[in-house]
């Protein structure tokens, strides 16, 4: 089984992980500590959420400014439309920026928001069957 850690630079820790934990998201207290935060997305997704001077030792080069560029796109799959909304409405209240406009194709739907540190998350829906009746 492939899991994936996404690394991401914050500037608070603390208040990252609560924006998190206000999405649903809980922490493997295991991999964390004062300088790390392990978010559990599902049993094989984690977001490793990195104060930057720890991130720092991972990469060479500079952090990204988010506030003058788009470094990722980190796309979640969601069970229906409602939840993506749910998602929108709890991380804008937890302190998020709106990104983009929802899409809405019919058989797909997804909307998008920065978090704390400007990093952009989109959620997503897909009707599969619709999909291939389509096709």
């Amino acid at each position: 089984m492939r899991m994936i850690f996404v690394n991401l630079p914050v500037k608070d820790l603390k208040a990252s992980r609560s924006f998190f934990a206000a999405l649903g998201y809980t922490f493997n207290e295991q991999f964390s500590d004062d300088t790390a935060a392990c978010t559990v997305i599902s049993d094989n997704i984690f977001v490793m959420l990195l104060t930057e001077p720890k991130f720092r030792n991972f990469i060479t080069g500079e952090i990204s400014d988010t506030s003058k560029g788009t470094e990722v796109i980190t796309a979640l799959s969601a069970s229906s439309r409602a939840e993506c909304d749910d998602l929108l409405a709890k991380a804008l209240a937890a302190g998020a920026k709106p990104w983009k406009p929802a899409i809405d194709y019919g058989f797909m739907y997804g909307i998008s928001f920065q978090d704390l540190d400007g990093h952009v998350w989109e959620y997503m829906w897909m009707d599969m069957a619709a999909q291939q009746q389509a096709s």
